[in-house]
């Protein structure tokens, strides 16, 4: 009996990992608000997000994909990576593209101190919003606590994480990410993919396979700031 036991909340756990429901979030932005994971909308809106830019190598190829498919992202930048890869991000601007504060390095914010964590978000800032005005911010390695969120909301920022999230970062299969975004994309959905070496290199494959599909689809590419201006659950202005 307990075997059984075991096994079913096993399966349930693979489960949740896998398909993400959307009432598993609902429930977490509850339990936890100020951060969005997906939108509530009536329409077929999705945002496309890609963590860890500017990458030398991969991401103006990523930018090319998105150009040749009239797609439109919102792209969480380190800032510490913006030197010497600066044309890139403004071609990331000039093409219509969102900039998100992704901090100053690829390590988990949550580590940080209340202080820490202050210093690197505003240093960041002060390095990404020379190209745009920016509006989101994500947890390097997407962990948080309530202080994070203060501290972000206090700086202008809301902060996002997503709904569609391959586990790209630990599973190095491009058929993996592509089979499991097309089978849980929903209209609202954020799609997380990351940029960078090997990552940025798989992503390449991913959206050469997804976009078109979902497009076909009847989905529409949006960034974070345009798919919450249609948010059901927002009244009033978002920013």
């Amino acid at each position: 009996m307990l075997y059984w036991l075991l096994l079913i909340i096993f399966a349930s756990f693979i489960s949740i990992l896998f398909f993400q429901p959307h009432w598993i979030l609902a429930i977490i932005e509850l339990l936890i608000p100020g951060v969005v994971y997906f939108a509530k909308i009536d329409g077929n809106l999705i945002a496309l997000t890609i963590d860890d830019s500017p990458d030398k190598d991969t991401t103006q190829i990523l930018l090319n994909i998105l150009r040749e498919n009239q797609v439109k992202a919102t792209f969480f930048i380190i800032s510490n990576q913006v030197f010497a890869n600066e044309a890139i991000i403004q071609t990331m601007v000039t093409d219509g593209h969102e900039l998100g504060n992704h901090m100053t390095e690829d390590k988990p914010s949550i580590k940080l101190s209340p202080e820490e964590f202050a210093t690197d978000l505003l240093k960041a800032h002060s390095v990404i919003s020379r190209f745009d005005k920016i509006h989101w911010f994500r947890p390097a390695s997407g962990w948080y606590n309530s202080e994070m969120l203060k501290t972000a909301k206090k700086n202008g920022y809301r902060t996002a994480l997503g709904s569609v999230f391959p586990y790209d970062t630990l599973i190095e299969s491009s058929w993996f990410a592509v089979n499991y975004i097309l089978f849980n994309i929903r209209p609202g959905s954020i799609i997380v993919l990351h940029d960078g070496n090997s990552r940025g290199q798989r992503t390449v494959k991913t959206l050469i396979k997804i976009l078109p599909i979902l497009k076909n689809r009847g989905y529409k590419f949006v960034t974070l700031s345009e798919l919450f201006t249609k948010d059901n659950s927002i009244s009033g202005q978002f920013f």
